[in-house]
């Protein structure tokens, strides 16, 4: 195409969507996804490593970053790295954000034998380990971010900021921690990333917070062994019945959260209107929606966004697969908090057992295994009109606001221990099977995030972005 009569602005745009037709894009999203950056496994230490030293530092050096690849805050975990591209102290400063760890690739599982390790494409569809958590969605960033330096000629405008690390999937430990003590180093203006899904596939997104997340286990053990239920049922506790009892007491059968103390705040006006008629699901690989589950006076939207949910991840006693005439010896149930802002998250601990005590399950074991905070920018704060107006744009069309994501992601890091506003540009959507077999981006997406992403690098070099800024420093 020739792109000589073409704005600044949608040269810029059309270099980037020219990496797809030249196979740029994809050779390098092809060689990151061969990289098996699997975090769970302590083996892939050096795997991690290399992800940040031999395929990013090039890259961003390449792009007038200084990089340096620091230690994990946290002893024997994977390390992180910051890279800074400094025009001018004096400029407005962008912070990015990516993770190149994976889950484990799940090899056997995938349809007609994909290999998680390679690009394979499928009726639109780029199937690949992290091709949507998160190596596609961060590789989407980072070329257009290249063809934006393109388009200006080697100066953005704005200083950019860049923090990758390689444990998200493990829960990101050693971030918060790492941000805290790179705080300085880290100064910017606003947050934005590119993780999670859309709401659909066809409703270009931003999202500006995440529901946090708290995950727990009930157990208990009556210490009377495994004993034969025709000569001991009816007269010995039976452990299974005891935990099942007691998180009745917490959900309804229709999934409905019992107790107040796990329960969403209401809803902020500004808040519904903007999730209240949101449509959920509907494609074709999404799962059956029940409208009978969850809060009944609230919307399929305001019920995903909105409100707190309480799940059962797994529950174990004795065995199904070949059972035997015998009472469990112990039974255990994990359990898994998805709450908003404003929760007491930090309360439940003790709200529970106080709970439990006085329905008579003091014998119930708790065991706390983790969770971080709930995180929503303003709806109404001047940066989230400016990337929503740069989207529109670009694309021609409105990109829809969520508050914040049904799922978590370590917002938290960036909102509260570096105190930045964040906008979240996602380049996936909900079924694309990610921590699952089959992973996979679609091509329309990654054309439209080339675009989004493209659009607002231009737009932070230009004037109304430097207004905004100053507006905010007063």
């Amino acid at each position: 195409m020739d792109t000589t009569q073409l704005s600044g602005r949608e040269h810029a745009l059309q270099l980037a969507v020219n990496e797809l037709s030249n196979g740029n894009f994809y050779r390098s999203l092809a060689r990151r996804v061969a990289l098996k950056t699997v975090s769970q496994d302590p083996t892939r230490h050096d795997i991690l490593h290399d992800y940040l030293n031999n395929e990013m530092s090039p890259l961003l050096t390449e792009l007038g970053f200084d990089c340096q690849i620091i230690a994990n805050p946290i002893a024997g975990l994977p390390p992180l790295l910051i890279g800074q591209r400094i025009e001018d102290l004096a400029l407005s400063t962008l912070l990015l954000y990516g993770h190149g760890d994976v889950t484990d690739g799940q090899e056997d599982k995938w349809t007609n034998g994909i290999d998680p390790w390679a690009l394979t494409f499928i009726d639109g569809r780029v199937y690949g380990r992290g091709t949507a958590d998160n190596k596609g969605q961060h590789s989407v960033n980072l070329s257009a971010l290249e063809a934006v330096i393109k388009a200006r000629q080697g100066k953005l405008g704005y200083n950019v900021k860049i923090l990758f690390e390689m444990s998200e999937e493990i829960g990101s430990p050693g971030l918060e921690a790492a941000c805290l003590a790179y705080k300085e180093t880290l100064k910017a203006d606003l947050f934005l990333a590119s993780d999670g899904p859309r709401i659909r596939h066809d409703m270009p997104t931003l999202f500006l917070g995440s529901r946090g997340i708290l995950q727990l286990k009930l157990s208990l053990a009556t210490g009377n062994g495994g004993r034969h239920s025709g000569n001991w049922g009816g007269i010995i506790t039976n452990p299974a019945v005891v935990v099942c009892n007691a998180i009745a007491t917490l959900l309804s059968a229709e999934g409905r959260i019992q107790v107040d103390f796990l329960k969403a705040p209401a809803i902020p006006a500004e808040v519904s209107q903007l999730i209240r008629d949101l449509p959920v699901g509907g494609g074709e690989t999404d799962p059956t929606i029940n409208p009978a589950w969850g809060e009944k006076q609230l919307s399929d939207g305001e019920r995903l966004y909105g409100a707190n949910t309480l799940e059962i991840l797994g529950m174990s006693a004795g065995r199904t697969d070949k059972p035997v005439s015998a009472i469990p010896e112990s039974a255990e149930a994990v359990l898994q908090l998805r709450f908003v802002k404003g929760t007491d998250w930090q309360a439940i601990e003790s709200h529970l057992r106080q709970h439990l005590d006085a329905h008579g399950f003091q014998t119930i074991q708790i065991e706390m295994l983790g969770g971080y905070t709930a995180t929503r920018l303003d709806p109404q704060h001047p940066w989230v009109g400016f990337v929503a107006e740069s989207a529109r744009l670009s694309l021609k069309e409105d990109a829809y606001i969520l508050p914040n994501l049904g799922g978590t992601i370590p917002n938290h890091c960036f909102s509260e221990a570096l105190n930045l506003p964040t906008v979240w540009l996602p380049h996936s959507y909900p079924s694309c099977n990610q921590h699952a077999p089959d992973e996979h981006l679609l091509e329309t997406i990654v054309e439209q995030g080339l675009k989004m992403a493209a659009g607002v690098f231009w737009d932070l070099g230009e004037p109304q972005a430097k207004k905004l800024v100053a507006n905010e420093a007063i």
